[in-house]
């Protein structure tokens, strides 16, 4: 039988008559009245021990808490946390260890559960994970490899100026190499670009959008930034548009950005330079990073050992291909035609090729423009070539004498 909780106490005492009695074996009383014999034999011992007042409920709190934060401890975590308000249980309990590594500091979980208690975090809805995709650009393996840049989207200051913060992360150590508000063009860019390239070196590559100014809709999606970079010997990485989850760490970046110094913006322009100023300070040296293994960027980064050259070289063909620098115009003589090409390579060499088909394949420094249609005497281009696209289905360009397959898309 099991208890009846109306009268809970009055079934313990008939429980504990009939034990004491002994006119039943132990085993036998407990199957009938619905208990373990573990649970018939403490009873006992407690009614022997303390008496009617044995067989009252009692609480099931743990009696002693190992878990329980020190006062001193739970104040230093507190102070922590409202100074760094968008740091988590894990950043936190990073950052005091590299603090104090000798204490014993609590686990991230029950960090979390002071945080809740003293109401310095708001639930937030569950969010559906992202599905797995394979990375379509080369791997990340050491600082320079690639370096990701992009504008935070812009805003206005509380005096109403626009403001568009240009920001540039090492891929692999996450380290924020600047983040400044400069024009969203050619000029405002450029020289920002060109400062950070002298003062850390040359990446292996640089990942974009295909948008103004690092990349346009000409042939092999070439802005004058980007002739630049190829100058420099960097690889040209660019994202889908609409997928800015193939730029996902400096995209997370952005998020963390925002909370940190755009809630809300500073009264002025140069007010909120000096927040991005300090925010790249904690960031890089403070700020524990989960992917890092909890220690800041600063611990991985180191400057690239390819040191920006005294000149920019142009770029060189093979044997098979012809050359011809590009016009004012945007164009070059072939065949006693002209040729538009691009206006971003004014004033620079590229390779012509023959295809097997008699067509004329175009190149710039390994990028492929597009080629030259016999039957026009057009340029066909191609886009800038994107991650996850087929090569163009002009078959025989990918047959030129000499010459790598196109990795563009025909336009």
């Amino acid at each position: 039988m099991s208890w009846k909780e109306t009268c809970l106490m009055e079934e313990r005492l008939k429980f504990m008559a009939a034990w004491l009695s002994e006119e039943e074996s132990r085993s036998s009383l407990c199957e009938r009245y619905g208990v373990s014999r573990k649970t018939g034999y403490k009873w006992a011992a407690r009614y022997k021990r303390e008496g009617l007042g044995g067989l009252s409920d009692r609480s099931r709190a743990p009696q002693n808490l190992p878990h329980k934060i020190e006062a001193k401890v739970a104040a230093r975590i507190v102070s922590l946390r409202k100074k760094r308000r968008s740091w988590g249980p894990r950043k936190l309990r990073a950052a005091l260890q590299r603090e104090e590594p000798g204490h014993a500091w609590p686990a991230a979980s029950t960090i979390g559960d002071l945080l809740q208690r003293e109401g310095l975090v708001a639930r937030r809805r569950g969010r559906r994970a992202a599905l797995e995709q394979a990375g379509p650009f080369a791997a990340i393996e050491q600082a320079n490899d690639t370096w990701c840049l992009d504008f935070k989207g812009w805003f206005r200051t509380g005096d109403g100026i626009r403001c568009d913060p240009l920001t540039v992360s090492d891929a692999h150590s996450r380290y924020l190499l600047a983040c400044r508000i400069v024009s969203p063009t050619y000029e405002g860019v450029q020289p920002q670009i060109e400062r950070l390239l002298r003062e850390h070196g040359l990446p292996r590559a640089i990942r974009s959008d295909n948008g103004p100014p690092f990349a346009s809709t000409a042939a092999g999606g070439l802005s004058r930034l980007s002739v630049e970079w190829l100058k420099l010997g960097i690889r040209l990485e660019r994202i889908e548009p609409g997928c800015p989850q193939q730029n996902g760490r400096h995209e997370r970046l952005h998020r963390t950005l925002k909370g940190e110094t755009l809630r809300p913006p500073a009264a002025t322009v140069v007010a909120q330079q000096v927040r991005f100023d300090d925010f790249r300070q904690v960031y890089n040296h403070e700020r524990p990073h989960e992917a890092l293994g909890q220690v800041p960027p600063a611990t991985l980064w180191q400057p690239s050992p390819r040191a920006y050259p005294s000149r920019l070289e142009e770029p060189t063909y093979p044997s098979d291909h012809a050359v011809r620098r590009v016009r004012s115009s945007g164009e070059i003589k072939w065949a006693g035609q002209l040729i538009f090409i691009s206006q971003s390579l004014i004033g620079e060499p590229v390779g012509v090729a023959e295809t097997d088909d008699g067509d004329w394949f175009v190149r710039f420094a390994g990028v492929d423009l597009g080629f030259i249609d016999r039957r026009v005497n057009k340029l066909r281009r191609f886009t800038a070539p994107r991650p996850g696209h087929r090569e163009p289905q002009h078959g025989q360009a990918a047959q030129t004498h000499g010459a790598g397959a196109p990795s563009g898309r025909i336009s």
